[in-house]
């Protein structure tokens, strides 16, 4: 049985050649053959269908049928020889596989299913995907994916987690790049979205319903295996992971940091949102500045889950606990709730100052053992050391003198000098007599000096005070005059004396 390309060259060579002979030169068959289909085609008659002669496997076939059934087209041909022979049957295993190949392709005819295009309104629909990104070391970066349906719109988000406030701080950062919130989110039944399936209704996460409810949106789950709800979001992340992964294809070097991975991701945004698509012929960005008027606005603040997790500053060290690490923030919070969540190795620590967001705190990621303290979230104090406070009026005495009298008093314990409260009184005394000012600043001098025995706080007054009462300059040495001492005694030195100058 000739093919039907097989048929129309052998009438164009006939009509070339005129002869039977010739056509089948021409084509290399029998000249009978040709004079056949040249009388078919003047009787305007087809071709008749060739008579099909039994086969040895025609007793098996509702067998194999059978087999194909039960495994819903994926059974193997040489599972299915195999129980062939099992019943009897003794021809080759080609003759088999030919059979299975006709028999999966009727199933698959019978069985295909079959989805109609999903035609997208303006502002109604945005779907968002996970896609596992490029690895940093032994973690693993995850690429949010999100797809803004009639526009074509994409948002890539690297990620180090699926929680919940990295999702709400997701669908933050994506509204605000669209420029507003769509009707409803579509996204995949993951356990932040769909906590359980009854009677295969999805039952939402009561996070994700908050989130959704703050933004004015609804989220909504895909059927699964529905090309038509879910092809857009998944096919963006498999353009995502094809131009952002380190791969031999795109001939693209490993990252060394996070933040190399987002300036991927933005350069990658910025590259596909302007060039027009294949199926609009238009850029994103250009339908998106005509979908935004039927985008509801976005709420001024994020939602609070957007900030991450709270924690509680510790009233006494002004700090927080996250991954067994302690970190510092700003004394001024200490006792206050807080949140904190992780972007990349930073983490922020964002507060509620006058109900708004503030962020007051970015640390690097660190490890257990090895706490994050910055000194500026501290008021300005010695470090390890004691504050003095008076208990008696005598101290009180002595300390109202001034700082200087306080520095004195801390420089004297720390050198264990002898006989503190009588050095302690007879500053007092002097104050009274030369003036607070005057001994505060000989106290001040002391303490710098080290000089803590019996009358050097007099001795430093009384210089202090000539030396401020003086109206003279001080005189200075020229160059002529010096204080080190001749060397002319030295001129004898090892010389043989003379017996007789005895």
């Amino acid at each position: 049985m000739k093919t039907n390309e097989e048929i129309m060259e052998i009438l164009a060579a006939y009509d070339l050649t005129g002869s039977y002979r010739k056509a089948a030169a021409v084509v290399g068959c029998d000249h009978h053959t040709v004079r056949r289909y040249v009388r078919l085609r003047r009787a305007g008659t087809a071709a008749p269908e060739p008579v099909r002669r039994a086969k040895l496997i025609d007793a098996f076939m509702p067998k194999i049928e059978e087999l194909i059934e039960q495994s819903h087209g994926k059974i193997g041909a040489d599972q299915v020889h195999k129980r062939l022979v099992a019943v009897g049957f003794v021809g080759t295993d080609r003759t088999t596989r030919r059979a299975v190949a006709a028999a999966k392709q009727s199933y698959r005819a019978g069985h295909r299913r079959v989805h109609r295009p999903w035609m997208s309104e303006p502002g109604l629909w945005v779907q968002w995907d996970w896609g596992n990104g490029p690895r940093l070391g032994d973690r693993q970066v995850t690429l949010w994916c999100a797809w803004l349906a009639w526009s074509r719109f994409r948002v890539v988000i690297p990620v180090l987690d699926k929680t919940i406030p990295t999702i709400a701080a997701c669908l933050d950062v994506t509204f605000r790049a669209f420029g507003g919130v769509p009707t409803y989110c579509l996204t995949d039944n993951e356990k932040t979205v769909t906590t359980s399936h009854i009677a295969g209704i999805a039952v939402r996460n009561p996070d994700i319903v908050a989130i959704g409810r703050h933004y004015g949106t609804q989220v909504r789950t895909c059927i699964p295996a529905d090309p038509a709800s879910k092809g857009g979001a998944e096919h963006t992340v498999k353009i995502a992971k094809r131009d952002l992964l380190p791969t031999q294809v795109n001939l693209r070097p490993a990252y060394a940091t996070f933040a190399e991975v987002e300036a991927a991701c933005d350069a990658f945004m910025a590259e596909v949102n302007a060039r027009p698509h294949r199926e609009t012929r238009r850029t994103p960005l250009e339908m998106l500045a005509e979908e935004r008027f039927r985008l509801h606005p976005i709420p001024a603040q994020p939602y609070t889950a957007a900030f991450g997790t709270t924690r509680r500053v510790h009233d006494k060290d002004a700090t927080i606990r996250v991954d067994q690490v302690r970190y510092s923030v700003p004394h001024r919070h200490a006792g206050q709730q807080v949140f904190v969540r992780w972007h990349g190795d930073d983490l922020i620590v964002t507060a509620l100052i006058d109900s708004a967001p503030v962020e007051i705190a970015r640390h690097h990621r660190s490890s257990p053992g090895s706490p994050v303290i910055l000194d500026e979230h501290y008021p300005p104090s010695a470090r390890g050391q004691r504050t003095p406070r008076p208990v008696n009026a005598a101290e009180e005495a002595f300390l109202a003198i001034g700082p200087g009298a306080a520095a004195w008093l801390e420089e004297a314990a720390a050198e264990g000098v002898r006989s503190i409260v009588s050095k302690m009184a007879e500053a007092v005394a002097l104050a009274k007599l030369r003036g607070a000012a005057a001994v505060d600043r000989a106290l001040s001098t002391a303490a710098t000096a080290g000089r803590f025995t019996e009358g050097d706080l007099r001795s430093i007054l009384d210089h202090q005070t000539v030396r401020d009462g003086a109206t003279t300059s001080l005189t200075c040495a020229g160059e002529k005059h010096s204080l080190q001492p001749g060397t002319g005694g030295w001129t004898g030195f090892g010389q043989q004396l003379d017996p007789r100058s005895h």
